[in-house]
């Protein structure tokens, strides 16, 4: 998903925007089928199989039709990548269902590497069976909304079945961006003209695709999607249009009226450890460095980070406590800087909605039970500030308190050096 994040915002040539954690649920291939299935949006048969036997049932059900076997992981670049079990490609096409069954013995269980999943790979716990429909041509197709307009817009391109970012870095001109009225929606007309322009075959197919366009808002706007990305859109040979591919991704703030789909959530794509932040309310993102940080709000974390690498050292993580955190979320907080083994602890609390005195009060607590042994840079500015400062005094710790942020991060670099302070 986060490809397509990434590329949608470089064909819809936003303006650039602070960057900052966004949670976005995705769902599988196989879950975002059903789905297009229920607004009445044409895609080839398919059938989901947890395990070798099912796929084997399930492949029997085609009698005998081509098939296409899809390991079913929440990540891009599937049919390049290969499983830690040496099988090269998470996309196949095969033809029985003997074929199914072994196919899927070495994807089930096994965990799936491309670019996008970096060297530890993700699980698979799934494969997709779809039935082969030689496509005639393919396009591209999403739904997306665009902050330059601030309004939805359907994205399309008669140059499909590739990354959308190729297509927009090598031939711009073939992307067509269409805005989207919330309050009309896509009205037939609109989506007509985009399927004339993508050039279908025939003006029935004309109609279909625009069609397809309009069920494709609907869904994007009811379910409350931050994406609704068709790659390919087929003109099949046989003469249909259909989604053989689906990505879609849907805004966590709505997981509240959109139980259904939150229902289809799959933690074990996650990183665990972020989804344990996330119960504490943390944003939490791993990096590859070796300073643990603790920061409240996003754009002082960004700052944190940045502040760090000018002073030679390198962030292990990006965290935000936000604005309500607990003394016990701020421990939970620790806990996940420790997992990683950090050099060295940064704090960079700015006192707003979120009280320094809180943050201390977790620091002191975290130190405590969790025998930190790992040097600890605080900087707190803010509200409850001198109270927190004496806090920290108090304690007795080993807790080094700065008010400089650039002599904070510079300390916090000179620790993670040298291991002590």
């Amino acid at each position: 998903m986060l490809r397509t994040l990434r590329s949608t915002r470089a064909v819809l040539r936003a303006p650039a925007a602070p960057q900052q954690q966004r949670r976005a649920l995705s769902i599988h291939e196989y879950q975002s089928m059903e789905l297009l299935g229920k607004y009445q949006i044409p895609v080839p048969r398919s059938v989901a199989a947890h395990s070798p036997e099912e796929a084997f049932k399930a492949a029997q059900s085609f009698e005998g039709k081509g098939m296409v076997i899809k390991a079913q992981v929440l990540a891009g670049g599937r049919g390049k990548g290969h499983f830690e079990g040496g099988l090269q490609g998470g996309v196949h096409l095969i033809k029985t269902a003997e074929e199914a069954r072994d196919y899927a013995s070495k994807m089930i269980g096994h965990k799936l590497i491309t670019k996008q999943t970096g060297a530890g790979g993700r699980i698979c716990n799934a494969i997709m069976l779809a039935e082969m429909r030689a496509p005639a041509h393919e396009y591209y197709v999403a739904v997306l909304n665009d902050r330059a307009t601030q309004l939805p817009v359907l994205v399309a391109s008669n140059q499909g079945g590739m990354n959308i970012e190729d297509v927009a870095r090598d031939t711009p001109d073939a992307i067509i961006t269409t805005p989207i009225d919330f309050e009309k929606g896509l009205t037939n007309e609109k989506a007509l003209e985009v399927a004339a322009k993508l050039g279908f075959s025939s003006k029935e197919l004309e109609q279909s695709a625009a069609d397809t366009f309009i069920k494709l808002y609907n869904l994007f706007k009811d379910k409350d999607a931050t994406q609704v990305e068709i790659n390919p859109l087929a003109e099949s040979k046989d003469g249909a249009v259909l989604c053989m591919d689906a990505k879609l991704g849907f805004d966590d703030n709505a997981e509240f009226r959109q139980k259904d789909i939150f229902d289809l959530r799959d933690v074990s794509q996650e990183d665990p450890d972020e989804v344990e932040a996330a119960k504490s309310g943390l944003n939490f993102i791993k990096l590859d460095g070796n300073i643990g940080c603790l920061v409240n709000g996003a754009g002082l974390a960004m700052a944190t980070m940045d502040t760090l690498k000018l002073n030679g050292g390198n962030p292990a993580n990006f965290l935000d406590v936000g604005g309500g955190a607990t003394a016990e979320a701020v421990k939970t907080a620790f806990e996940l800087l420790l997992s990683a083994n950090p050099k060295s602890l940064f704090v960079n609390i700015f006192g707003g909605i979120m009280r320094c005195d809180v943050i201390a009060e977790g620091i002191i607590q975290a130190t405590k039970e969790l025998d930190m042994t790992v040097p600890l840079v605080v900087r707190l500015q803010g509200t409850k500030e001198a109270e927190a400062k004496q806090m920290i005094k108090d304690s007795k710790m080993k807790i080094f308190a700065f008010d400089d942020l650039d002599e904070a991060a510079a300390k916090a670099v000179e620790a993670a050096a040298k291991g002590s302070l």
